[in-house]
């Protein structure tokens, strides 16, 4: 056997297998059932586990002793991926395998189905045809003339002789192909979004600007959508607060900088109002206090940060040390609890020794304190999802599709023929309002031999 006939039949062999035992697997509904269930399990989990958090993190939420559930801990955790369902490679292989399903489906079986139904030329010429209708009549005073003025204005109407076909709600069966159609976009925004998105987490000052930098999650292609030659800078950052002190929203001024130090875009941000620059977009999320500026007697106004303390989920409080000497031999120590409150001075034994608001002075130490200003810190969330609009386009696709299918398709079949008058018909749905019109049409043409199925429906109708 030479080279060419065995790379020849290996070919059809691979063919005949493709065609014969992989497809009709493939195109099975019940693996694309197992698999969308699959699909929805490892979502849930992705909304429940906390995704793209720090090691830290989830030793601290998911410990070894207890383990919860008994077997999940954080080394599980992080080893099957689950702190980043969406982007693994065993989640993405589970939307390429459903989206291949659907394909599959769609072109061995939708698209053939459609294109059975659009043949016009679907008559039928033997008069035993009509038996294998369930609703279906003779008549023998009425014409294929007669029929055609009943039903032309409901109907699509198409003749060959004594032979008459008429269709009417084609999209109907369109209506499926369109629903699958629209779950291979979303499956495509899906896995195109994990690949090429990324997401970024960043805390900074007001007045100072940044760069995306502190990347937590980021697909494999994720590179060109990183900001590279524009920054932002947080003109300002501020809260408000309610009459009872509680915070009733926070905001931060927004503005986008070119490469050439130019302003470009410009916008004050809140919760579910983010910033979108060239498909990234900023979310408003978080807030802290960077940094206070402070005076002590007559010199300039000094800025020392502020550090976040552990108050093991008992609130936020943030501190600073501020020195009273110039060889930092003395000084105290103040605690905030935002950027309006009170703000508590502390001596080095961990005594309360003064009390104090921005704006005002104090006698410490034997110096004058002075708070100048409390400086906020936002807490900005970076996405880009390149698979958006596929996304968004395949839901509002879905939903065009869900309501195409519930348009009812329905055929009406008729020959004259030897004398008489053979009609059948059928849909897919809506039966009971097809088998009245059906009856109705044959009221108008007189006198009927009904089969045995269209008798029985006749007598439920009445």
């Amino acid at each position: 056997m030479s080279l060419d006939s065995a790379k020849l039949n290996l070919w059809l062999s691979l063919r005949r297998f493709f065609r014969r035992e992989f497809l009709p697997v493939l195109t099975d509904l019940r693996l694309a059932i197992i698999l969308l269930l699959a699909i929805a399990v490892f979502s849930i989990s992705g909304t429940v586990i906390e995704q793209g958090q720090s090691v830290a993190f989830y030793q601290a939420n998911y410990p070894e002793d207890p383990a919860l559930f008994g077997f999940l801990n954080w080394k599980v955790l992080l080893s099957l991926g689950l702190d980043h369902v969406y982007r693994t490679w065993w989640f993405l292989a589970l939307l390429i395998l459903f989206g291949s399903s659907l394909t599959a489906c769609t072109f061995r079986r939708q698209l053939p189905a459609l294109k059975w139904f659009s043949r016009t030329w679907k008559f039928y010429k033997q008069p035993q045809q009509f038996r294998k209708f369930a609703l279906s009549a003779e008549l023998s005073h009425a014409t294929v003339d007669n029929l055609v003025p009943l039903i032309e204005k409901r109907y699509q109407v198409f003749r060959e002789g004594d032979a008459l076909y008429a269709s009417r709600g084609l999209v109907g069966r369109v209506g499926p192909i369109v629903v699958h159609a629209s779950m291979i976009l979303i499956l495509v925004g899906a896995i195109w979004g994990a690949m090429t998105g990324f997401m970024a987490q960043e805390m900074v000052a007001s007045g100072d600007s940044f760069k995306v930098h502190n990347i937590v999650d980021a697909g494999p292609w994720a590179a060109p959508q990183i900001p590279q030659n524009w920054s932002v800078r947080v003109n300002r950052f501020w809260i408000d607060y309610t009459p009872t002190g509680g915070i009733d929203q926070f905001y931060s001024d927004l503005s986008v900088i070119d490469d050439q130090g130019q302003e470009v875009k410009h916008k004050k941000i809140f919760v579910n109002e983010p910033l979108r620059y060239r498909g990234v977009t900023f979310y408003q999320t978080d807030w802290g206090i960077a940094a206070i500026r402070i005076r002590l007697n007559k010199s300039p106004i000094l800025q020392l940060p502020m550090a976040r303390l552990n108050t093991n989920g008992q609130g936020r409080l943030w501190a600073t040390w501020i020195p009273t000497k110039p060889d930092l031999s003395a000084g105290v120590s103040l605690v905030a609890r935002d950027l309006q409150g009170m703000l508590l001075l502390y001596d080095t034994t961990g005594q309360l020794i003064n009390t104090v608001r921005p704006g005002m002075a104090v006698e410490v130490n034997g110096v004058t304190l002075k708070i100048d200003e409390v400086i906020g810190s936002t807490g900005l969330q970076i996405k880009a999802d390149p698979g958006i609009p596929f996304v968004y386009s395949g839901f509002g696709l879905l939903m065009l599709g869900v309501l195409m299918s519930y348009i009812s398709h329905s055929q009406i079949w008729a020959l004259q023929k030897d004398g008489k008058l053979y009609i059948g018909g059928k849909t897919n749905r809506a039966h009971v309002a097809f088998e009245r019109e059906f009856l109705s049409v044959l009221d108008q043409l007189g006198p009927t031999v009904v089969s045995d199925a269209a008798s029985a429906i006749a007598k439920q109708s009445a």
